[in-house]
């Protein structure tokens, strides 16, 4: 076995704190930020991108890296259990350099939305980085040092959105994407120097094709939810995208279930893998496609009667800041609780504060204390929801399987997030009103679209409860594997990998 930069192989785990286990989570928290630039931050600058590109097709320009993030997931996934972890991080930082670059120049939509694509990849840096953690860290350390890793960005997060919203005014919007292309390679190369190689290796091929048909279906789909509602539900081009990607679905699930080794294995989930994704797909689908909404609402004012509207009350970074805060105290509080009662229950803690802060939007949308109380109550469900679904996740899995099932949670995240932003663009667009020659979004879209995002967490509910039956000491699994899932249940409550 051979050495690693930073460590020796046969170097046990961390069990305490000590320099150099602080050192590797600063860096793997600054990866993070990494994500946060590529992914959320650009909604700072939605409206913005809107005029410039002239569209309305906000859940294109804002989704489009989640969306890619379907296909990037289990691809560099699958790659970091084969050719190590370090490794595919830094390709994953450096893809994503090249998609911001090319945001930061592109000339018209078309050009955006590849690089969009492209900066997906940097969403495979979140479960990258836990399963480096699960590598080199003791259970109970590592779920609290997971909890830190995944949302310990935030504060940077929070300093950075006021930087970027003054710098963009000034500069206009690409300045955002040129920060990102510069904070990408840098941590590219902090983690080539100071992240240690992982040893378990998983021998194996990687399913490229398969990628492309789960990414390309996805995307047909989607596109026909999102041009369906201006085009027509029935037109031939949005006909054509739903038939493409439900062809490309169908084709990707025909030919998964016959490979030895697909890129996604269904027939190796067990019932509370399959409940825990569930959950993740539900929960950070609600709590995206409410992120998506708070720059929309923000940008128009109480003065024009429409039902809703925080402009001149706050603005869009201070709005946004609230949810990053929530995340900084929701990640450690999530994997200190995990520790002491379980990934399951604290999953279930999550759904529940979710569930409630998202019906506090609907008074959220008209009354700035109100939308940054629970958009910072949101915050702590995301933050929650990401360490006790990662930490849920991994704990059903051996080590030499960790990045492919972790990468599965991301997969969730981002579909997730994608369908419900979709969905709620195409609601929006469909209620649209005029305003005095302006198509504004109506109450009664802005409204049903919450009432989508609270379903969505209501769902997750009733999925969380089943897999806190489903995970407690002694209780059947109903997968084909029983023996299997029953011990993997034992573990996950006890909060052992």
């Amino acid at each position: 076995m051979q050495q690693s930069r930073t460590g020796s192989a046969d170097a046990g785990p961390h069990t305490r704190w000590n320099g150099r286990l602080i050192g590797l989570v600063a860096v793997l928290a600054l990866v993070n930020f990494v994500v946060d630039s590529a992914i959320a931050a650009p909604l700072l600058v939605l409206p913005e991108m809107l005029d410039h590109f002239d569209t309305d097709q906000a859940a294109w320009l804002n989704a489009t890296a989640m969306l890619a993030g379907v296909m990037w997931a289990p691809l560099l996934g699958k790659s970091a259990d084969i050719h190590g972890k370090r490794r595919v991080l830094v390709l994953t930082l450096l893809l994503s350099c090249a998609g911001a670059l090319l945001c930061a120049v592109a000339p018209s939509i078309w050009w955006f939305v590849p690089g969009r694509m492209l900066q997906g990849a940097s969403l495979a840096a979140v479960f990258l980085a836990v399963a480096i953690v699960r590598s080199v860290c003791a259970p109970r350390i590592g779920m609290l040092i997971v909890g830190i890793v995944t949302s310990g960005s935030a504060v940077l997060n929070i300093a950075s959105r006021f930087l970027i919203e003054d710098m963009a005014r000034e500069f206009g919007f690409q300045v955002l994407f040129l920060v990102s292309a510069f904070v990408a390679v840098a941590m590219a190369l902090c983690v080539h120097r100071f992240v240690p190689e992982s040893l378990v290796r998983t021998p194996g091929t990687i399913d490229v094709s398969g990628a492309l048909l789960l990414g390309g279906g996805l995307a047909g789909v989607l596109g026909y939810v999102s041009l369906g509602s201006g085009l027509g539900w029935l037109a031939v081009g949005p006909l054509t995208l739903l038939l493409g990607g439900g062809a490309a679905l169908a084709r990707w699930s025909l030919f998964s279930s016959r490979k030895p080794q697909p890129l996604i294995d269904v027939r190796d989930l067990g019932w509370p893998l399959v409940l825990t994704l569930l959950v993740v797909f539900l929960g950070a689908g609600s709590y995206q496609s409410t992120l998506q909404l708070v720059p929309l609402i923000s940008d128009v004012s109480a003065g024009q009667d429409l039902g809703y509207g925080l402009a001149g009350q706050g603005t869009v970074a201070l709005l946004l800041s609230a949810p990053g805060l929530g995340v900084t105290l929701g990640g450690p509080v999530a994997g200190w609780l995990t520790a002491r009662v379980g990934p399951a229950r604290t999953l279930a803690g999550s759904v529940a504060l979710g569930t409630a802060a998202t019906i506090g939007m609907f008074l959220g949308v008209s009354h700035l204390s109100a939308a940054l109380c629970f958009t910072f109550l949101l915050g702590v469900t995301v933050g929650g929801l990401g360490t006790s679904g990662f930490t849920m996740a991994g704990s059903l899995a051996p080590a030499e399987r960790q990045g492919i099932v972790s990468s599965l949670v991301m997969v969730m995240v981002s579909v997730g997030s994608v369908v419900l932003n979709f969905v709620g663009a195409a609601v929006l667009k469909s209620t649209a009103v005029d305003v005095d020659g302006e198509i504004m979004n109506s109450s009664t879209g802005v409204f049903s679209y919450l009432a989508i995002a609270c379903g969505a967490f209501a769902s997750a509910a009733v999925l969380v409860f089943l897999l806190v039956r489903a995970t407690r000491p002694g209780s059947p699994s109903p997968s084909p594997d029983r023996n299997r899932d029953r011990d993997h249940g034992r573990d996950a409550v006890a909060g052992n990998p």
